[in-house]
């Protein structure tokens, strides 16, 4: 038996299938019984237990996560609220359906969410909107630059450093998508169900052969339009109840180089460049940081810090108080009932 995450601990062929199928997800007609062939199980066994996994929340899906900025426009954008109102306005910020993320975080500006819609002046409109409703002003914080590349979430808790770096500028680098590409993305949103065939399913939604399917699940990959594409993990859920999105004042000329350094540490779940909103906001790099516990999260910010010589630069982590939303992203939302996964 694995140690316990939550306080129902996890069986070995559970935690397999967390852990080691967060990516490269089997892209093969039968994808269960390739994973029961993996871990000695069966196919009726490993789907039970992904059933079991999605029902109790470990899981938020399995599927793909999406390159920013590639299907859409998205951004993170925060508000400040009086504390006895947050509650209110998170839930009017909830209504809009272009909302997947909402947390309280400790800080003056204490609600942060994304907002994801078809394109950037959509994006906008329901800035404005809410602003006017909770009755603050709205920091528009879009990604500007992208250093972490995503390979899941160990939970076995080795510190492995990502070699790797991701350097994606939504402004410069674009891919093409034709209709069948866009059609495939929307039958992911939900993600893949848990049934012997699900390619098979996809592919009778898109009007698609399954082999076609596969086919192009893999390009989406090869083409880095999917970064990830397997099991989404809720980190809450698995006892990593602490987060903090540690942010950082850093010279402009030597952001690229921190945010390099701070993505490929293990630590680091999320490093992205953002701009700031002076004289609102002054910091332009942007970090999660997950832990069982507050001490925990502090201890690896304080290790950064030292490790890639940041001691003297202005960081501040905003512990996450309260969850009131986290789903995929729904670009086009008003129109469409399904979610992507993807970075804002």
């Amino acid at each position: 038996m694995r140690p316990a995450m939550t306080p129902t601990p996890l069986n070995d062929l559970e935690f397999a299938l967390l852990n080691n199928w967060q990516r490269a997800f089997p892209l093969t007609t039968r994808p269960y019984q390739a994973i029961a062939d993996a871990l000695g199980s069966t196919e009726v066994e490993v789907m039970a237990a992904y059933q079991r996994l999605l029902a109790s929340g470990h899981i938020s899906r399995i599927g793909a996560v999406f390159r920013p900025h590639v299907l859409g426009w998205s951004t993170l954008a925060a508000v400040s609220v009086p504390a006895e109102r947050v509650e209110w306005a998170a839930a009017r910020i909830n209504t809009h359906p272009e909302i997947n993320h909402n947390y309280e975080r400790e800080h003056h500006w204490n609600l942060w969410f994304v907002v994801a819609a078809t394109n950037p002046s959509e994006v906008a409109r329901v800035l404005a909107e809410i602003g006017r409703e909770v009755g603050s002003t709205v920091l528009d914080l879009p990604m500007v630059e992208d250093y972490h590349i995503d390979l899941g979430f160990d939970l076995n808790g080795h510190r492995e450093n990502n070699p790797h770096r991701a350097n994606h500028s939504p402004s410069t680098q674009s891919v093409a998508l034709d209709a069948c590409d866009r059609s495939i993305c929307t039958a992911l949103e939900p993600g893949l169900s848990v049934t012997p065939h699900p390619y098979a399913a996809m592919a009778a939604l898109c009007q698609e052969t399954e082999a076609d399917i596969l086919e192009r699940i893999a390009h989406l990959q090869d083409s880095g339009v999917i970064r990830r594409f397997g099991v989404v993990v809720r980190h809450r859920e698995l006892g990593y109840t602490a987060n903090a999105m540690v942010v950082w004042n850093i010279p402009d000329a030597y952001v690229t180089q921190a945010g390099h350094a701070l993505g490929a540490d293990a630590a680091v779940t999320l490093c992205y460049q953002r701009p700031r909103r002076l004289p609102d906001w002054p910091y332009n790099l942007f970090s999660m940081v997950h832990g069982r516990d507050r001490q925990a999260v502090l201890a690896e910010v304080a290790r950064l810090r030292t490790l890639l010589g940041l001691d003297e630069l202005d960081c501040v982590p905003l512990f996450s108080h309260r969850r009131f939303k986290q789903c995929g992203a729904r670009y086009g939302a008003r129109h469409s009932a399904g979610a992507i996964q993807i970075a804002a």
